[in-house]
């Protein structure tokens, strides 16, 4: 179940870092390169903070070869980089939540506390947009002043957690903590939601 989670959200946020590339005019290396970044980023963190080895994209070469061909597809699709970066929040939200509670998920197994955990989750659902913006210089989203983002995969996190804490089994506790990121970043995007100090 995790893998497919996983799957689900390598292949969001491998379309959020194809057209964020395409806007920016990038040739197909370009946006090969910010597909990866986008898509394999945060778990990579994940991956080298508790020490997970092979690397999960590394360990499953299927994740590259299929954003290399997502890659030679947005080609064929010049209308990608007219796609408006509102037509991107509900995927990414998606994205968000399963990175997040995937992350989490993983660390739990690798021993970690819960506190620890819910960080990581939060690192593995936000680190590869930073990456992805950074190199398309432009400054990380998630650091200026959006609505409620890196604090949804925390929150979702501790839900996930907190599910499993009380005896409910794995599966459902991961659906439950992906929707509760998801629609608390929804929720906040409908009414403004903004961390304290947030403009």
């Amino acid at each position: 179940m995790l893998q497919f989670i996983e799957f689900l959200g390598i292949i969001t946020f491998a379309v959020s870092g194809i057209v964020e590339a395409r806007r920016k005019g990038m040739d197909l290396v370009g946006v090969y390169t910010v597909a990866l970044i986008t898509a394999f980023g945060g778990g990579t963190l994940r991956d080298l903070i508790i020490d997970r080895t092979p690397l999960f994209w590394v360990a499953n070469q299927g994740y590259a070869i299929l954003i290399l061909a997502l890659s030679f597809g947005a080609f064929l699709f010049p209308g990608l980089s007219r796609v408006s970066e509102r037509a991107m929040l509900v995927p990414d939200a998606l994205g968000l939540g399963l990175f997040s509670i995937a992350g989490a998920s993983f660390a739990l197994d690798a021993g970690t506390s819960p506190f620890i955990a819910a960080l990581l989750g939060t690192a593995t659902g936000v680190f590869g947009g930073v990456m992805r913006d950074v190199i398309c210089n432009e400054i990380p989203s998630v650091f200026r002043n959006r609505y409620l983002y890196a604090t949804a995969a925390f929150a979702g996190c501790w839900l996930y957690m907190l599910l499993i804490a009380v005896g409910l089994a794995k599966d459902p506790a991961i659906f439950s903590g992906i929707a509760g990121v998801v629609c608390l970043r929804l929720v906040a995007l409908r009414f403004g939601l903004r961390t304290p100090g947030g403009d």
